[in-house]
Formats: structure tokens, sequence, C-alpha cells
């Protein structure tokens, strides 16, 4: 700011080591890749979790239960937004006075894993069943606990703060035992049953899978059209007519045992008049279908010609009976001379097919509730676990359910019941390991019911009256899917994963109930494993009151849902650092259906209420483009690749940047942009520490001695204070990030600072404006960098240790500051409003004289600034308009702008004419008055301070 000039005697002087420039070792380039493993050394040398722990003991407790990641893999950048929001919150909750631990947590059991262990053998082409149980185990164990200790690491690197030395794993032998203890007290109550029910089955990884498990994608099946011949029926019009039904599951054909119909339905017995070359359909056959349905059915049959005989209510149809298509069939040896009846279901519709359902109740969950559950129709067991029929299907035993449509399609040719064959295109489910496509296949499994012991009407009660929702639309989502959930499928045919620990009598079905068993089970997982279940005898188990011949030993893993459900048990309930229930769970949104499900029903049924107060849901992470990340595609965005060349700061930044409650994008630009955002926030920073260089407690002015301005941005502070607290306690970060970064922005750099920079530089120290600024920076800093610090974990370190000192106490161990409630001023703040306002037109009026270089600094302007509304000049009362719009000359008066007056769009009832300031230039403050004549080269204020400066020198 200040050169070399020359005063009234000619000689020169050179102010420059007058005027208090800031001064800062807090480096403009962050260099964040190298310098946060500093400051994560230094965490972990001061110890500074048991520190945190320490300062906080005795405070109300605030728990976030972490859910546990698989251990199976490098984390990704869906892991580090979970797990970075998880620790935005933890840290707030400590700052704002709570007791925060944080226990991150692992699931080790399950297809992720196992599948991982699979994989070698098969490459060996080895049969994982040909292994011993035991040493597979071990190999899935030492799988998972290889990859907990690098994504150890990959967390910690993002400045996640947690019991690292003591995490939670599923597979820990005390965890294993709690979840067997779990299953146990389920028995006890009755709610536990073994039911053949159809279930979601992957016949590539021969298990059952949880909804969970299950992704959706498209699938091009073929789609077919059947006629099952009437073979009785009240209504004689359907005397030699045949039922369509039409399917996109050709290989369930065997397993069909009913149709069902609409009662609310019309329906048309149609006489096939003409069909096109290669239709399948039959000249003059008669066929019912669905009215609204007529005219796509006779496309696909490629019908052209055809005549309603009749019109028919769904009712018609109560009590008909069908045969199956292959009833007779030369080489079924009767395995279909049985009757279909037909049967009313409320799932019909006539949204496509026929208007009549195919109903094989191994094989779909309507067809299973209607034909077994409603009217008592046996259940058979079709398809075996690899996909395959069994060797007692007729006609297709052996095949491939993959690969049975083109065997399927000509049987049917063969009794002229196909009618139409065609592929379609739809979302259809697969495993989300295997990337395979599903099906419905009827098992015995073990389920838990949410009827008996009434689970699913506790389950609701606490999603509706006990726990807090964010956002809150999320509580519907859960609710619907709870209020209608089948009864809890527990059991999976796999070897990696806490046994299903039941003895049942081989006689009466009836699982064993002794206490004394269950004892003896749970003490022996507790110190060998979950291995204990395999590798010990019946008899050591059951003891002398029981008979090992007399009892089947249940060798069924547990759903791995079952195991993270129940780690509200061995984590919250039995860690000292804990507490049960927990605050909030926070899991991505998918998690309605998992996790926060099975917690919630595992502790519903076990305890009677949810393990959670409240739950927090997040989006998914998308590309820039909002496509979903896929290797295919090549759009993955890799959390440790952001990390290496930008810091973890700036993956942080992001993720309180973005709308985490909806589906969020990453890619390049984006994470430029954040970039961006965080040069500026460093740069506030870096400016408040340059200005506060030297800064003492004598210097402190108290808010009534302050100038207005000072009072101000005390106000916006209570503000801002206000409303991070609020947002925190609702875990809203994104209003306090925007919130945060326009504070910088628009209150500290373009206004706060731009117009103070002058009284900082150029006012002797002991002048009060200077001095109250000071106080007012120091105030700023304080709670600036106190609220940035969850999120700007290692650049709040760094700027406090850059005041403070290397030796000062961490910033994480601080809490916020209180700010006093006698800091607001609603008057005070509606007065700087207006001011403000009005310095928007002068400063976009000084751009266009910079921009026609009329002047290059605004020092070098002098405005006459017209209002029309008085309080727009009032405002200005007892201050210097120059001062705030940091001009050399200025004045305001109540009229109508003139015709040469600079407008603002926007603000038409304000103008302002600026010139060029007339006077000579301070050379120290660069001012322009006509004063700095009168003292040689400086402004009467510039003089003082020099004359200051030169006494205290001498």
């Amino acid at each position: 700011m200040a050169g070399k000039p020359t005063d009234t005697s000619g000689a020169a002087r050179d102010y420059r080591d007058t005027v208090f420039l800031p001064k800062t070792d807090f480096p403009m380039r962050a260099g964040l890749p190298k310098r946060e493993p500093d400051f994560l050394r230094r965490w972990n040398e001061q110890d500074l979790y048991t520190r945190l722990r320490e300062v906080a003991a005795g405070r109300q407790k605030f728990i976030l239960h972490d859910g546990p990641p698989y251990a199976n893999g490098d984390i990704h950048i869906g892991h580090a937004m979970n797990k970075i929001l998880k620790d935005v919150i933890v840290k707030s909750q400590q700052m704002m006075g709570r007791d925060a631990p944080y226990v991150p947590g692992w699931d080790c059991h399950g297809l992720p894993i196992e599948w991982k262990i699979e994989e070698k053998y098969r490459k060996k082409k080895k049969n994982k069943d040909d292994v011993d149980p035991v040493e597979f185990r071990r190999e899935c164990r030492q799988f998972a606990a290889e990859w907990i200790e690098r994504q150890k690491e990959q967390f910690a690197r993002l400045g996640i703060f947690g019991d690292w030395n003591n995490p939670y794993t599923t597979m820990a032998y005390d965890a294993e035992a709690q979840i067997v203890g779990e299953l146990l007290k389920f028995a006890g109550q009755g709610a536990l049953y073994r039911g053949s029910k159809p279930v979601m089955w992957s016949p590539v990884e021969k298990t059952a899978l949880a909804e969970a498990e299950v992704e959706y994608h498209d699938h091009t099946s073929t789609q077919i059209d059947v006629a099952f011949r009437v073979t009785e029926a009240a209504e004689p019009l359907l005397d030699g007519a045949s039922i369509v039904i039409w399917t996109t599951t050709p290989w369930t054909i065997p397993g069909n045992r009913a149709i069902c119909y609409g009662p609310d339905l019309t329906y048309v017995v149609v006489r096939v008049d003409e069909v096109a070359d290669g239709g399948l359909a039959v000249k003059g056959a008669r066929m019912v279908v669905a009215e609204d349905l007529l005219e796509s059915f006779a496309g696909r049959a490629d019908i052209v010609a055809h005549t309603v005989l009749s019109r028919l209510p769904g009712t018609a149809f109560k009590d008909a009976v069908c045969a199956h298509p292959w009833a007779g069939y030369d080489g079924a040896d009767g395995g279909y001379d049985f009757d279909v009846p037909l049967l009313p279901g409320s799932h019909v519709t006539v949204e496509a097919g026929t208007g009549f359902v195919h109903t094989a109740p191994g094989h779909g969950e309507d067809d299973f509730e209607v034909a077994h559950r409603q009217f008592g129709i046996e259940v058979p067991f079709t398809v075996a676990e690899d996909g395959r029929y069994y060797d007692h299907v007729p006609l297709v035993a052996g095949h491939h359910v993959y690969k049975v449509a083109d065997h399927i399609c000509g049987l049917l040719t063969d009794v002229q019941a196909l009618v139409a064959r065609g592929t379609l295109t739809h979302s259809y489910p697969h495993s989300w390991r295997s990337k395979a496509p599903l099906i419905f296949r009827n098992t015995a499994q073990w389920f838990i019911s949410m009827e008996k012991t009434g689970l699913r009407a506790r389950a609701l009660k606490a999603i509706r009256e006990e726990v807090d929702w964010f956002p809150a639309g999320s509580r519907n989502r859960i609710d619907a899917m709870v209020a209608d959930r089948p009864d809890w499928v527990i059991s999976r045919q796999r070897a990696w994963g806490v046994p299903i620990t039941l003895f049942v009598h081989k006689k009466t079905g009836d699982i064993l109930q002794d206490d004394a068993v269950n004892a003896r089970i749970i003490e022996a997982v507790r110190r060998g494993g979950a291995d204990a279940w395999v590798a010990t005898p019946a008899s050591d188990f059951l003891g002398n009151a029981h008979a090992a011949d007399d009892y089947e030993q249940v060798f069924d893993i547990l759903d791995v849902w079952f195991d993270s459900g129940s780690t509200h048990s061995f984590v919250l309930e039995q860690r000292d650092d804990l507490a049960w229930p927990a605050d909030l769970y926070l899991e991505g949104s998918d998690q309605h259906r998992g996790w926060f499900q099975s917690s919630l029903l595992e502790a519903c049924g076990t305890r009677g209420a949810a393990p959670y107060k409240g739950v927090l849901t997040h989006g998914f992470v998308q590309d820039g483009d909002g496509r979903k990340m896929s290797k295919s595609l090549g759009n993955v965005v890799a959390p440790q690749k952001i990390v290496e060349q930008y810091g973890a700061d700036i993956l942080r930044l992001w993720v309180v940047a973005t709308d985490y409650h909806e589906d969020v994008r990453i890619g390049d630009q984006i994470i430029q942009g954040q970039v961006d955002a965080y040069r500026k926030i460093r740069n506030t920073i870096r400016y408040m520490l340059g200005s506060l260089d030297g800064f003492t407690d004598a210097e402190r002015v108290t808010p009534a001695e302050m100038p207005e301005l000072e009072r101000y941005i005390l106000h916006r502070l209570a503000e801002m204070d206000a409303l991070v607290r609020e947002k925190a306690s609702v875990y809203d970060y994104n209003p306090i990030f925007h919130a945060l970064y326009q504070f910088c922005i628009v209150d500290l750099s373009a206004f706060y600072f731009d117009i103070r920079k002058d009284a900082l530089y150029c006012d002797r120290p002991d002048a009060l404006r200077r001095r109250a600024a000071r106080t007012v920076l120091d105030a700023i800093f304080t709670r600036l960098i106190s609220w940035f610090a969850p999120i700007l974990s290692f650049t709040a370190e760094e700027a406090w240790l850059a005041r403070h000192g290397e030796g000062a106490d961490s910033v994480h161990l601080n809490l916020w500051p209180e700010t006093p409630e006698s800091w607001r001023d609603e008057a005070l703040a509606g007065k700087w409003r207006r001011i403000r306002r009005v310095r928007g037109v002068v400063t976009s009026a000084l751009e266009v004289m910079r921009r026609d270089k009329v002047i290059g600094s605004s020092l070098q302007a002098s405005v006459s600034v017209s209002v029309t509304d008085a309080a727009d000049m009032q405002a200005f009362d007892g201050l210097d308009p120059a001062e705030i719009f940091i001009t050399s000359q200025a004045d305001i008066a109540v009229g109508a702008p003139g015709d040469t007056a600079f407008r603002k769009e926007g603000t038409d009832d304000i103008g302002v004419v600026s010139s060029v300031a007339a006077g000579e230039k301070c050379q120290r403050c660069w001012v322009v008055l006509p004063e700095v004549a009168e003292h040689g080269a400086l402004c009467r204020r510039c003089a003082d301070a020099v004359a200051a400066h030169d006494d205290k020198a001498a």
C-alpha cells in the first residue's frame, strides 16, 4: 500500500514499516495431501480419541451406532460419504457439549466374503463342499480380518475420529455368542418356525437372498400365452373353452396348480376365426380372456379375425376347473393329471397379460398366499437348489430353469396349448453379488413370525410414535415396508456365518426348549466362535437329558441381516462407553429395507422397543452426469484418488455441500467447485490470522464501546451461531455449509474485511476502531474455526495451531463457544441491511468507473448518492459513508436520482453520481483528500499514526 513518497521538504520517507499489514505463516496454498498425514500422526501420538473421552466424561452421551460395512474390499465413494457424514455429526455433538463416542464396526459373515473364498477354490477347480467346513470358515475369517485392517486405514485417512483400536465385528466370538443368544430368544417365545414357502433364490449361489441383497436390471424373458382347457364350470358358455394365461416365466409351468381371476373384471369368450401365417392359435378354438386385454392378446397370438361369443363377469369362474396342459401327456406318467382350480385373486389386474394369472404356489409370493394360504393347495417342490428340476418332476427333470424355455414351449406346442410366444425386456431381480437372475423357489426355511408374538404391531408403533425420522418422509417408506412384509426369512444355505443353533425333535418337529442346553451352546460359541457348532458333538450340547439320536441338529446359517440387526445387543448394551438405545442410526436410504428394519425387528422382538431414537438416511452417489457408477461405464470415482490429489478436507467439504438426503453427484467438475470454495474459505481464515497477529487480551473492547459496524458483525455472529446449532441438532449440514460459506465470502471478505482493512492497516495500534475490529476478528475466528472443525477437520486444526502455537490443544477438544444473546440487535441489523443495499449500488457504479479506466482504485473516487427513501439516508446517521463505500469522499441525500445517475437493476430508488476525488493522495493510506497537502504526504489520521510510531521507536 505504501511506497516511497517525498514529503513537503523533499526528503523521501518509506512508510511501509508503519503500516500493519497481515502477518501469518498460514500458507495460501494448502498442500492438503502432504499436510493431512502430519495431523493424523499428531492426533495418534496425542491419543486424541482417548482425550476426547476424558474431557467429555460426565456429559450427556450422544450415541451414533455405526452400521457395519462388509469387510471385503477397498472403500468406495459411498462408504466415504457415509463415514464422513457420521464423523461430522459426532464431532458436532461433541462440540455442542455431549460425550459423543464413535465405535466403528464391520459386518463379516455372509456371501460377500464366502463368495470371494469360493472364487479362489473355483480357480483351482475345487468344489467348496469338498473343503473341511472349519478350514473354509477359517479362511473366511482371515479374509475379513485383512480387509478390516485395510479399511481402517482408509477410513482414518478421511479424518474420522473413532475407537479404531477397539472396533466391533460380527465375527468376534462374543458377538457370535450374543447373536446365538438373540436367536434363541425368538425360539423361546415361539416366534421361530420352519416352514415351506417360495423365497428369492440364487441358483448360482445356491441360497436364499434377502430383499436387501437384490438389485434390479433389465432382463429379456420369454413370454408365452398358454391355453388351459376348462373341464368343469357352472357357466355353460365355458364348455369346450380354454382359459388363457400369460407368463414371462415359462419354467414355472411344471409348478402350476391353479389360475387366478379378477372377480370384478369382465371377460369375453372368443372364437378364433383366422390366424396369420406362423401363428400358433388353432382356428375354431374358443378362448377366454379379459375384455380389456382382448386386442393386445389377439395381437400377440397373430389372431387376425375373431368373434366374441359372450361376455362374462369374473364371478362366472367360481368353482370352475381346468386341466393342466400336460394332463394325459405320454411320458408324464400321470404327473400332471390333477385339477387346476380357478381362484379369485385381488392381485389380478388388466395392466398386462390376459386377465388370468398362472399360479405356481412354489414360485411366487402372491401365488403362495392365494393358492396355499387361502385355499390350502399343496405347494410342490419342483426346482433344486442349483436351479435344475428335481428328478421326480415329469418331462423336465434335470433341465435348468435358465435354459428350459424352448423345451417348455415345445411340450406345450405338442398339445396345442401354446397360443403365443415372444420376448419381453423388463426390470428383473438379480443377485447383487453374482449378478445372475433370481427365481422364486419353494424351500424349507426358518422364519420369524411377524404376527404370532405381535412383532409387526410393536415395530409399527415404534416407527409411528417413538422414532424421529430424517427426512420426515422416510417414516412412510419404512412404515409401508413393515406393514406389508411377510414373515422374516432368517435362514441361508451357506457355510460362513452364525449357525441356526437349534435342535429339532425328529418325530414331533418341535424345537428343543431347554435353558441348560441353550446355555451350553452360547458358552461354547463364546469360547470357540461359531465353529463350535460344527466341531462339537451334539451330545455335548444335549447332555444327559436328551438323546442325540432323537434330534436333528440344524446347520443352516443365519441371514446376515439378523447378524447386523443384533449389533445393538453386543455393541450398545455391552460396551461401557456406549448406551442403549442409540440416538442415531445413519445409512443410505436402501437400509429402510436392510439394517434399519432388521435392527428394528430384532430389538422389538427381544426388547419391545426400537434400538434407536432417530434415523437419518442419505442418498446414493452418482457420477457427474447423474448415472449410477459402474466399472463397465468407467465412471467410478475412488475416494482414495480424490484424497491423494486434493486432500480429505475437499471430500469432506463435498459431503456437506450436497443435499445428501437425495442422491448426490460427484465428478471432476464438481470436485473442482469444492476446491474453489475451499480456497475462498482458506483465504478468509488466512486473512483473519494475519490481521490478528500479536493480538492480546489487553486490546479487547467491550461491545458497548464498539462502532456500529462491529456491533452489526457481532449480531451476524449471533445469527450464525443460532443457525449452526439449530441445523446441527437435526443433522442438516447442507444449510450450515452454505451459511458458513456465504458468511465468509459475502459478510466477511466482500464486506467487513473490505471496509475494515484500512483501519486494521493504518490506524494507530491504540485506536478504538482498530482495537474493536481486532476484538471482533478474534470472536469470528474462534467461532468460525470451531464451526468448521467437524467439517474441515484438518484445516481447522492447522488454523487453530497457527493462531495458538504448536503446543496448543487440538481445536477438537473445544466446545463451540457460547455466543451472548446480547449480541443480537435486530434494529441495528435492519439499519445495516439498508446500508448494505445502498453500498451495493455504489460498488456497482465504481466498477463501471474502473472498467472505463476513469479510476484504478475506489479511493480515487468521490460519490454522491441519492435515495428516495429517507430511512436509507437516516441509516447513515453518525457514520462516514466514504468509509463504508471505500471512497475518498461521499455524501448521501434524499431525492430522486438524476438522469445521469447510475442505477442498478432492481434498485431504481437509489442513484449514484461518481467522479474523481479532489485533493492529494495520502502516501500511507492512499485516501485522496484536500487535507493531505496540509500535512505533507499524509492525511491527518496517518500523520498522527506515524508520529505515534516514531515516538515509540524513539
